[in-house]
């Protein structure tokens, strides 16, 4: 029998049993849904992460909003960047540290967040009809679960 230097049985089972693979599946899924919908509207999913992240936790400084939205800090620099020149993010020194910078939303930002929310909201109840609510919920809670013992 041939062998490519990996022992296959250390492996469990197929890749369609691999929690990995199947998170990616299920946000590929997911995400292909809403990224036309983004896409309509000039934003990027990691784009609309961040004005999202901004909207409901008001003013964060870049290494928060990095854990937040899960970017890594060179790609969340040029983000930030685009936000920026559009219009849509401002910054402003913190007044409790003025060594620090927050980042928030201008009313720009806030408009672009109410452009999108329609179409956001008709995909997730299109996801909910076909997945059921109460699943969608308990799915909710079990990857927090999930992730919370990961950490």
């Amino acid at each position: 029998m041939a062998t490519t230097g990996h022992d296959m049985r250390l492996l469990p089972g197929s890749t369609l049993r691999s929690l990995p693979i199947a998170l990616l599946r299920a946000r590929e899924s997911i995400m292909s849904r809403f990224r036309p919908v983004l896409a309509a509207h000039g934003l990027t999913e990691q784009q609309w992460r961040v004005i999202r992240i901004l909207d409901e936790h008001g003013a964060l400084d870049a290494s928060h909003l990095a854990r937040l939205a899960f970017i890594l800090s060179p790609s969340l620099t040029r983000i930030l960047a685009f936000l920026e020149r559009e219009g849509l993010i401002h910054r402003t020194t913190d007044p409790h540290d003025r060594r620090r910078t927050l980042l928030g939303l201008t009313p720009r930002g806030t408009a672009k967040i109410h452009a999108v929310a329609p179409d956001s909201a008709r995909i997730y109840r299109l996801i909910e009809e076909r997945f059921g609510h109460d699943r969608t919920e308990a799915l909710l809670d079990l990857l927090n679960q999930l992730a919370e013992q990961a950490d």
